[in-house]
């Protein structure tokens, strides 16, 4: 058998990809042998499957020129291209992602089913909530149990994925 099944479920696992999926010379008869998931767990966990470490373009000028923007230097009108909406705009989306994200850690928490899940969903899309407030009193008018320790627990997800994307 080939290490192909192996390299492509552990570039899913180590969420990397394939071409940075490295096996350890010894090592390759376990691979080619690993017919599941699991089985490549075990060999990412042993050390024999491994990837490769993220290359990151550091650019000491790009740096300084983000600490300045920070700080509100070479913002000023001349540097400007576009409307005020087009470098600002776009409210809605920003809107429509966080309450799907909310919507999620709902679900994961099981308080909800898949059913129940794309009704909110459409309704989302569809723009009848206006914020990620009214969704939720909307879901407890709608008899879903958002008491305050649900509540804690989907901001306290919602601040661990922030931090995440971040």
């Amino acid at each position: 058998m080939s290490v192909k099944f192996t390299k492509r479920a552990a570039a899913q696992l180590l969420d990397r990809g394939e071409s940075a999926i490295r096996i350890k010379n010894g090592s390759f008869t376990d691979a080619s042998n690993a017919l599941t998931k699991e089985d490549v767990r075990k060999l990412i966990s042993s050390g024999a499957v491994y990837a490769l470490k993220e290359k990151k373009n550091l650019s000491l000028n790009s740096k300084k020129l983000k600490k300045l923007r920070a700080e509100g230097r070479r913002r000023g009108t001349g540097r400007r291209r576009g409307t005020r909406n087009a470098r600002m705009g776009r409210k809605w989306e920003k809107k429509v992602r966080s309450q799907r994200t909310l919507l999620k850690e709902v679900k994961k928490l099981g308080l909800i089913d898949n059913k129940v899940y794309n009704s909110y969903y459409r309704h989302i899309k569809g723009n009848m909530y206006a914020t990620k407030g009214t969704l939720m009193a909307h879901m407890k008018e709608a008899g879903i149990k958002l008491g305050d320790a649900e509540t804690k627990k989907i901001n306290e997800a919602l601040a661990a994925r922030y931090r995440r994307v971040k």
